[in-house]
């Protein structure tokens, strides 16, 4: 194992916190350095990190539930159930419609906007879905549209995460947040997860602040983003290690979300154009050696969440601080090279 505590000085990471799995238990947890440079609040289990886009990986999970009880389907042209907004039909979609699917795995044909999917101004002033896909925030200037065929290319996508989010509230009636709480976080137990436009200025005791890559405080402390299907949860590694851990009971029928063999088969098979492209993560390994990894990265904040489902090993890392690097180069690779 490396030398944790000289790794973080060396890259000036003000907060970490990790959970590692092996044999389906934990097989090792660390809580590091602080949640505000310049103070002694100390990291612990219960310290609240920005998970940013691991978010895709709990929003795909939803989605696969969802699924299973007919609300959505994955290779239905989904401006056939969305109401509040449209993909607006071009060339481009005259022979291959924009799916769910399409969507999951960021081969759409839509392309984020240079600039867009930045955190919130003002705790204040959140804008509707509709209006950040018509383009009339700063969030995204311009209206989403497709620019190249469905499942022709890969684009990583927050737009597209965007559209999931709004075509799950157009069909349940229900917001995002309060299904995520539902179908996910109280079956697990995830009482330190929750969503960026759900918090409270008063109520950030155990929220990690944001740190840039020189270990300086971030403007604002926390970053809040209006899209929550795509970069919104906020949690801990503990809590995503509950997800984890029932996501590798699938195969004993033991999930208590009910994720069942066939949808985590879904869920991590090849998608489209790219073979490491699965619905909401990263694909590598084969077989009993297939892992499965999300990212996050945003300001003030790096995640790390990978798994071996078959093997029954995963290892989640958290910190809040914005090295300006990828997370394989900085001290979340050595840390996972120092696993596996």
């Amino acid at each position: 194992m490396i030398n944790i505590r000289e790794r973080m000085e060396h890259y000036r990471i003000a907060g970490l916190s990790l959970v590692a799995i092996d044999k389906g238990k934990i097989s090792n947890i660390g809580h590091f350095g602080v949640l505000e440079a310049g103070t002694d609040k100390k990291v612990n289990e219960h310290i609240v990190f920005n998970a940013c886009s691991i978010s895709k990986f709990l929003t795909s999970i939803l989605v696969m539930k969802l699924v299973e009880q007919g609300m959505v389907d994955l290779d239905e042209d989904v401006n056939k159930k969305l109401v509040s907004w449209k993909i607006p039909d071009n060339p481009l979609t005259k022979h291959k419609k924009v799916t769910l699917r399409n969507l999951l795995c960021h081969q759409s044909g839509i392309v984020d906007p240079e600039g867009s999917f930045l955190e919130l101004e003002s705790f204040h002033e959140i804008p509707s879905m509709v209006e950040i896909l018509n383009g009339t925030t700063p969030y995204c200037a311009t209206s989403i549209e497709v620019t190249s065929e469905p499942e022709s290319e890969f684009h990583y996508s927050d737009a597209g995460f965007c559209l999931i989010q709004l075509l799950i509230e157009d069909i349940t009636q229900k917001p995002f947040s309060h299904l995520m709480d539902n179908i996910i976080f109280k079956p697990l137990c995830m009482t330190n997860s929750t969503f960026s436009t759900s918090l409270s200025t008063s109520n950030l005791d155990n929220f990690a602040c944001g740190h840039d890559r020189n270990g300086a405080l971030m403007p604002g402390n926390y970053s809040i983003y209006p899209y929550i299907a795509a970069c919104g949860i906020w949690t801990t590694p503990s809590d995503l290690t509950k997800l984890l851990l029932d996501v590798m009971t699938v195969v004993k029928g033991q999930s208590k979300i009910g994720i069942t063999t066939k949808q985590l088969n879904e869920l991590c098979r090849p998608q489209g154009c790219k073979e490491w492209a699965g619905l909401g993560v990263y694909l590598d390994g084969t077989g009993e050696k297939l892992e499965f990894s999300s990212l996050g990265w945003g300001t003030g904040f790096q995640c790390m969440l990978v798994a071996y489902p078959h093997l029954e090993q995963g290892l989640i890392m958290m910190t809040n601080t914005d090295t300006g690097t990828h997370q394989m180069k900085g001290i979340m690779g050595e840390i996972y090279h120092s696993h596996y």
